[in-house]
C-alpha cells in the first residue's frame, strides 16, 4: 500500500519539526507554509525547526475511562505542555503519580508507538512526557 509508506515517511510525524518564520523568529508547529503574523512576507522564508523536547505542564487530567486499546493504561495523566518554544502540545505524562503532578512542571518529550493499523498499514504515534529529571521510560 503506498499510502501508508508516505505517511510513514514524513519525518514531522515521527520528530518535533516544525518550522521558524525566518522574517518574524516565529516557532509553529505543526509546519506551516506561510506565517500567520507576516502572511505574504513570511513566503519562502519558513525553515525546518527541530523543537529542543523540553517544555512544561500547562494544565491536566486524570483519565479513567480510555479507550478500549488504553485499558491497560488507566487510570493515567493527559496534559497540555508548553514547549520552550511556545508551541502547545497534548500528550501522555508518564512515570508520575496523578497527585504529583502539577502546573508549571518541567518535562521531556517522546514521540511514541500507540498503536497500528495493521502491519502494512498506518501506524499511530503521540507525544508522551516524563518529568525532566528522569529518562523516558515506558
Amino acid at each position: 500500500m503506498a499510502i501508508p509508506r508516505f505517511w510513514r515517511e514524513i519525518r514531522q510525524r515521527y520528530k518535533g519539526i516544525g518550522v521558524e518564520c525566518k522574517n518574524c523568529g516565529e516557532i509553529y508547529f505543526p509546519p506551516r507554509d506561510i506565517c500567520p503574523e507576516c502572511r505574504r512576507e513570511s513566503y519562502k522564508k519558513m525553515e525546518d525547526y527541530e523543537l529542543k523536547g523540553t517544555g512544561e505542564v500547562v494544565t491536566y487530567t486524570k483519565v479513567h475511562e480510555p479507550h478500549p486499546e488504553f485499558k491497560d493504561l488507566s487510570p493515567y495523566v493527559m496534559a497540555i505542555i508548553e514547549m520552550d518554544e511556545g508551541v502547545r502540545l497534548t500528550g501522555h505524562l508518564v512515570d508520575v503519580d496523578y497527585e504529583q503532578v502539577e502546573r508549571g512542571m518541567k518535562v521531556e518529550a517522546s514521540m511514541r508507538k500507540l498503536g497500528e493499523e495493521s502491519p502494512e498499514g498506518l501506524i499511530y504515534y503521540g507525544y508522551k512526557f516524563w518529568p525532566l529529571d528522569t529518562h523516558g521510560k515506558d
